[in-house]
């Protein structure tokens, strides 16, 4: 393949990046963008080239190689089934549902159809990451505590319980995304949730939320999530292993141990676009970096409704340990 020809299903914040990054690649052309927000949809469309289509299936008409599916949760399911059905290479934004019997059929029909796949947790490309994965190789991390303090964000579903699945689904998968490559699997939680919605019109979602996470090789946990602030505080997670404290953010890691403190800079924006190109190289054939295809992002995805369905119901869920032989997170 020469230039991958890439259609975009989605005009919102997180399309715009991709359409920013994707531009910027030689071997890449937007071939247009179909979103029910149709004047949105022509302003992506007139920023970064071309055509606006009425709906996902004049989109994959048009001879797209690649599609890009960055609508909100609760838009998943019949998007992603009719690129699946089209056997076009899929680039699914986080989260990958707002429930997880969504995510579980999509996955199901990506594994029928053997379709090439990538999921948006772009942190797996930051290379802190790798640097914490090979710092806790020969010591494994005893305890784990993960945050996303943060605001409501400024889009009207997101405070809808149906709508994004609340903030631990929609905000902190992410560093749950990260709890399960540097800790491992985790086969049950506890969570809590304070009730109280945050002061938004129609808001039902739980303001903050606290879990109690077991791991599948000892170690435990806790996630903490809010969206009472008026700004992103923290997102991140800190991890103590025997005579080892990591702190990892989107913005770098730092490492103390007996030899004192060590400080490594992260490249958020690196990140955000090696995921992308990692994907176009694999629809290209000329690479095979993809990180987190449809079947991994799942595991997260379960381990997110896992917490929701806890605070919710007040009772502790067990989940599976999944296999993930062949998963990366470093070159």
């Amino acid at each position: 393949m020469g230039t991958c020809r890439v259609g975009l299903v989605g005009a919102g914040g997180v399309a715009r990046r991709h359409a920013r990054v994707l531009g910027g690649f030689e071997d890449v052309e937007l071939v247009g963008v179909t979103d029910v927000a149709r004047d949105a949809a022509a302003e992506l469309a007139d920023r970064h080239g071309g055509r606006v289509f009425g709906d996902v299936g004049e989109l994959l008409a048009a001879g797209c190689d690649a599609v890009y599916v960055c609508v909100p949760p609760f838009a998943h399911g019949p998007v992603e089934q009719a690129v699946i059905d089209a056997g076009v290479p899929m680039f699914v934004e986080k989260p990958v549902a707002v429930d997880l019997d969504t995510a579980e059929d999509v996955a199901a029909r990506v594994a029928e159809r053997g379709l090439l796949t990538a999921v948006g947790h772009h942190w797996r490309y930051l290379h802190v990451v790798e640097q914490a994965r090979e710092l806790l190789a020969d010591r494994p991390a005893r305890l784990v505590s993960g945050a996303w303090l943060d605001k409501v964000p400024p889009v009207a579903w997101w405070a809808r319980r149906d709508r994004s699945g609340g903030p631990v689904v929609e905000q902190a998968a992410h560093v749950l995304d990260l709890i399960r490559v540097l800790v491992g699997e985790v086969t049950e939680v506890t969570a809590y949730g304070d009730g109280t919605p945050p002061q938004v019109d129609g808001a039902d979602v739980d303001s903050v939320t606290t879990a109690a996470l077991r791991f599948a090789d000892g170690p435990v946990g806790v996630l903490t999530a809010a969206c009472v602030l008026g700004w992103k505080h923290r997102a991140g997670l800190e991890i103590v292993a025997d005579g080892l404290v990591l702190s990892l953010t989107e913005d770098g890691l730092v490492a103390r141990d007996a030899d004192g403190e060590r400080r490594f800079d992260a490249d958020p924006e690196g990140a955000r676009v090696a995921v992308d190109r990692a994907f176009v190289d694999a629809v290209r054939g000329v690479g095979d970096d993809v990180r987190v295809p449809y079947a991994e992002a799942l595991g997260t995805q379960r381990l997110a409704c896992a917490v929701a369905e806890s605070a919710r119901t007040g009772r502790s869920v067990a989940l599976p340990a999944p296999a993930r032989a062949g998963v990366t997170v470093g070159a």
